[in-house]
């Protein structure tokens, strides 16, 4: 009898034994998948880092030499935007056409940008070019809202009647229309003295500072961000 239920009970160790090398691949493999997940969302994250910083290198080397000295420009490495500053040459008081010292800035500055922000490395990097306009806080919001978007449609207006628009494959024009949008902010993001957004600063308004032009490059980061989320969830 005992040899019988010896030969029962082998058996079943046997089968335990399986079970538990089983359950260690799975273990290993589950642990596997996770770090695999990981590094994924690391590289993209990286990926999307590195693109910020090609870029902001790019803009810098490119008009370094015309910020300060010929353009009065400013480039605000937060958030990749050229600012635009002087509001001697930008538009008239309270109108919307482009005055002809702006034009020439601009004139001189788009060809050079094109050529950085339709670069085929950025093609999936860039969402969104948005051309901004800002004005002071005198008179209402609304009337503000009007005047800075009239005035941020003839910057578009006169950027695709310049050569370097013009001479775009149909391609590269399509992408240039998916990617630019003309924004008037009215005095919604109003600056401080010290170039800061009053919203967060709760200082005054110095609207010298606050009358200004923008291109801002917003990157895919939430694209790439979801896509990390998505990986690790599956």
């Amino acid at each position: 009898m005992s040899t019988k239920k010896d030969s029962y009970w082998i058996p079943l160790a046997d089968l335990m034994t399986v079970l538990m090398v089983i359950f260690l691949f799975m273990s290993l493999s589950y642990m596997i998948g996770i770090k695999k997940r990981q590094v994924e969302k690391d590289n993209l994250i990286q990926e999307f880092q590195n693109s910020k910083v090609d870029l902001l290198q790019e803009l810098r080397l490119e008009f370094k030499e015309d910020f300060n000295t010929r353009w009065n420009a400013i480039l605000d490495t937060s958030n990749l935007s050229i600012r635009f500053v002087d509001e001697r040459i930008l538009f008239d008081y309270n109108k919307a056409d482009i005055k002809e010292e702006f034009k020439t800035t601009l004139a001189e500055f788009f060809p050079r940008y094109l050529k950085i922000i339709l670069q085929k490395k950025y093609a999936d990097k860039i969402a969104e070019v948005r051309i901004e306009g800002h004005t002071s806080t005198e008179g209402g919001y609304i009337y503000n809202l009007k005047l800075s978007q009239d005035r941020t449609r003839n910057v578009m207006e006169f950027l695709l009647n310049q050569d370097c628009y013009k001479n775009l494959d149909s391609l590269e024009k399509k992408r240039l229309e998916y990617l630019m949008t003309a924004n008037g902010l009215s005095y919604g993001r109003s600056l401080d003295r010290n170039g800061k957004y009053t919203f967060n600063s709760n200082d005054s308004a110095d609207n010298s500072k606050c009358r200004r032009v923008e291109f801002r490059i917003l990157t895919t980061s939430d694209d790439l961000i979801k896509k990390a989320i998505n990986n690790i969830n599956k």
